[in-house]
C-alpha cells in the first residue's frame, strides 16, 4: 500500500476524509450508523462517492460528551475497520481515537492515520504506538475536553495561541521520532463562534508550520449559530466554508457530505490543471 503521508504531500489537490461515527450520541449523525452493518455500508458508500480517507470513530467528541471505556470503543470500531479493510485494500483508513490500545488493535488491519483530538494528553502512550508503527498523526488543538470545552472558552489571540500550541507539540513529537504530522486547529473544540471564524480566515497562517492542514467544518455549531440553521440545514454553509478553507491551504477536508466535497475537489483540480 502507498504511504499515506507521502501520497498526501505529493497531492496538489485536497483529499476528502469521510466521517463514520459508530456512536449513539455524535452531534450530527449519532445513532445513525451505530449498528455495525450500517456503519460498514455507510463507509463503503463514502468510498463509492469518492472519499480518499475513511475516518472511523467510536467515541463521541461533541460538546458535553461522556467518556466510554476502552473495551466499548474497541467493540464499536474494530469490527468496522476489519470489514472495510477486507473489502478494500487500498482505501486510506483513519481511526479517530485518543486511546493507545485502540490504535494497537486497529493497526492489525493496516490503518494509515491516527486522528487524536487530545494531542496525546488523554493517553501519552498513543505517541509511542504512533512512533512504533510509523503512522501519520493528526495533531489537533482543543481547550479542555469534550465534556467542558464549551464552558466559557476564552483567548487573547486565538490564532497565535493555537499556532504556538501546535508548534510546541510538533517539536515534542519530532524529538521522539514522530515526523508524519498533520495539523488541525480544532474548529469547534473549545472555541467561541468568533474564534472559529478567525481561525478560518487566518488558516494560511498555519502553513508556516510546514505541515499539511486538516480542517473539520462539517455542520459545526458556529455555522448554525451564525445563520440560525438547525443541524440538518447546514449543507450549504458547510461546503462554502470548506471551499474557503481549501483556498486558504487546507489539504484534508473532514466531512459528512463526501459528495459535495468531492465536487469541491474536482473544481480545484480543474483550476490546478489550467495553471
Amino acid at each position: 500500500m502507498l504511504d499515506f503521508f507521502s501520497y498526501l504531500n505529493k497531492s496538489t489537490i485536497p483529499l476528502i476524509m469521510g466521517i463514520v461515527n459508530v456512536t449513539p450520541d455524535s452531534f450530527s449523525d449519532g445513532g445513525k450508523y451505530f449498528d455495525k452493518d450500517s456503519a460498514i455500508n455507510h463507509a463503503l458508500n463514502l468510498v463509492e462517492l469518492g472519499a480518499d480517507i475513511i475516518d472511523i470513530g467510536g467515541e463521541s467528541t461533541r460538546p458535553g460528551a461522556e467518556n466510554i471505556s476502552e473495551n466499548e470503543e474497541l467493540n464499536r470500531v474494530i469490527p468496522v475497520i476489519d470489514t472495510i479493510r477486507k473489502k478494500n485494500e487500498n482505501i486510506f483508513i483513519s481511526v479517530d481515537t485518543t486511546k493507545s490500545k485502540v490504535v494497537e488493535e486497529a493497526i492489525k488491519f493496516k490503518i494509515n492515520l491516527v486522528n487524536d483530538i487530545s494531542a496525546g494528553s488523554f493517553d501519552p502512550n498513543i505517541h509511542e504506538v504512533v512512533k512504533k508503527y510509523n503512522l501519520t498523526y493528526v495533531l489537533m488543538h482543543m481547550k479542555g475536553n469534550p465534556k467542558n470545552m464549551q464552558d466559557g472558552p476564552f483567548y487573547n489571540s486565538v490564532v497565535d495561541e493555537i499556532f504556538d500550541f501546535l508548534k510546541l507539540k510538533i517539536n515534542e513529537l519530532n524529538s521522539i521520532g514522530i515526523n508524519k504530522i498533520v495539523v488541525d486547529p480544532g474548529i469547534g473544540f473549545g472555541k467561541r463562534v468568533e474564534d472559529n471564524f478567525k481561525i478560518l480566515n487566518n488558516l494560511d497562517k498555519f502553513l508556516e508550520l510546514s505541515k499539511p492542514i486538516l480542517i473539520g467544518l462539517s455542520k459545526k455549531s458556529f455555522l448554525g449559530k451564525s445563520l440560525n440553521l438547525d443541524i440538518n440545514s447546514r449543507e450549504n454553509s458547510t461546503i462554502i466554508s470548506e471551499t474557503f478553507a481549501v483556498g486558504k491551504g487546507a489539504k484534508i477536508i473532514r466531512t459528512h457530505n463526501v459528495k459535495n466535497a468531492v465536487e469541491l475537489k474536482s473544481i480545484f483540480k480543474y483550476l490546478k490543471d489550467t495553471n
